[in-house]
């Protein structure tokens, strides 16, 4: 058994990854040292082995444990033949802090690599949240519904970070943004969201920790609204002489245009963007406004939507398309991660509620999802079908390497 990863800086210089289990042996222990049977690392890689071969509830778990080889058990972290029972690891997962594992996890997906600087603007970070519906009482409203904050990468198609949100407390997604964001390195990396975190204090947090931000603005902030919309729907001449203003000459605008078919449907999209705020409106670090239309035509039913954004990346780094590819890329977060918890782990349906169960669940299927696509597979479903016949291949994206005959 070997727990193996390594990465280059692109200079020659080679280092050393930390895997998930070394990780997971890094968080603290809940239980009682007399007793205790099975590693913190163990049960938590088994969890992400086992939902990787598309088993995702914890009975399933420790089922799919008894009927593996004696080589993957050991691979896995268990010295004996016994596997633990399915309260043992219920157990464990409500009492781990899930503060705990989302640190161990983040240091595997983003780590501190030496010498390693992205270019700017060029890698885009989605923060999202997303409701934990089977946690919810038989007939319950929710009116306060259990959310998860999870920053996304959109090329790596991995989880970052993810903060829990504690509805009891009345905390709300943009209560837990700040320590999110801290989490991330984001040097060379762009903050996407939507209207919740259009904030100034986001946004001067993202920017002094060497990152960017592209945001969409609604009427939380009125005033900004305003002000781009006026730079995209300037007064004509005749509402000029009613109202005694008089515009100087606006600057250029740079103007990027796709259509798309597919599905039924004919999309036409165009963003226009705009240096004219910067210097003028006092949101920090603004340096582009944008006008992102959709135009789309079902059974010729024709329907539109218009969203205005800033961003802090200048022209030359965040022309018109890049901040196309960065706004479409951030439902990556809905599409890539929330969509596969959901419908193909089925997290909505899951009964896991007692103490931090749910929270620290929710991880695991984070890092399931996160692994396969960092190792360039889309469809997640396929991928767990094929890891449900070769354990191998799933002990491979975690750093453990086995022998196929074993």
């Amino acid at each position: 058994m070997q727990y193996t990863a390594t990465a280059s800086t692109g200079e020659g210089v080679t280092f050393a990854l930390e895997t998930l289990p070394q990780a997971f042996a890094t968080i603290p222990d809940p239980r009682r040292t007399q007793g205790t049977r099975y590693s913190v690392a163990a049960i938590l890689s088994l969890a992400v082995v086992a939902v990787l071969a598309n088993h995702t509830s914890v009975l399933a778990i420790a089922e799919w444990a008894t009927r593996q080889t004696r080589h993957v058990r050991r691979a896995l972290g268990f010295r004996r033949d016994a596997t633990p029972h399915q309260t043992t690891i219920q157990r464990l997962l409500a009492r781990l802090e899930p503060a705990d594992v989302a640190a161990a996890v983040t240091r595997v997906f983003d780590p501190r690599t030496p010498g390693v600087l992205r270019q700017r603007g060029g890698h885009g970070v989605a923060l999202d949240g997303k409701a934990q519906r089977g946690r919810l009482k038989h007939g319950a409203t929710p009116t306060h519904p259990i959310h998860a904050v999870s920053a996304f990468c959109h090329d790596l198609g991995g989880v970052l970070a993810q903060l829990v949100v504690d509805a009891q407390q009345h905390e709300a997604e943009g209560t837990v943004a700040p320590e999110a964001i801290g989490q991330i390195d984001w040097q060379g990396r762009v903050l996407t969201g939507d209207a919740l975190y259009c904030q100034q204090a986001l946004c001067t947090q993202v920017v002094e920790a060497g990152g960017d931000y592209v945001l969409i603005v609604k009427g939380n902030q009125p005033t900004l609204l305003a002000d781009i919309v006026q730079v995209f729907t300037p007064l004509t001449a005749e509402e000029q002489a009613r109202s005694g203003i008089h515009t100087v000459q606006p600057l250029p605008i740079q103007v990027y245009r796709t259509v798309e078919k597919g599905h039924g449907r004919l999309e036409e999209r165009v963003i226009r963007t705009s240096s004219e705020l910067a210097g003028y409106s006092s949101w920090p670090y603004l340096v582009q406004v944008f006008e992102y239309t959709r135009t789309w035509t079902i059974k010729g039913v024709r329907k539109q939507q218009v969203r205005y954004g800033i961003t802090s990346l200048p022209a030359d780094v965040g022309d018109a398309a890049h901040l196309a590819t960065l706004k479409r890329g951030h439902w990556q977060v809905e599409n890539a991660l929330h969509y596969g918890k959901d419908v193909t782990l089925g997290e909505d349906a899951s009964q896991t509620h007692v103490g931090n169960g749910a929270d620290v669940f929710a991880m695991v299927r984070n890092t399931a999802i996160s692994l396969i696509r960092r190792d360039g597979h889309r469809d997640i479903a396929a991928q767990l079908r094929r890891y449900s016949s070769c354990p191998h291949e799933a002990l491979a994206l975690l750093g453990i390497r086995i022998k196929e005959n074993a």
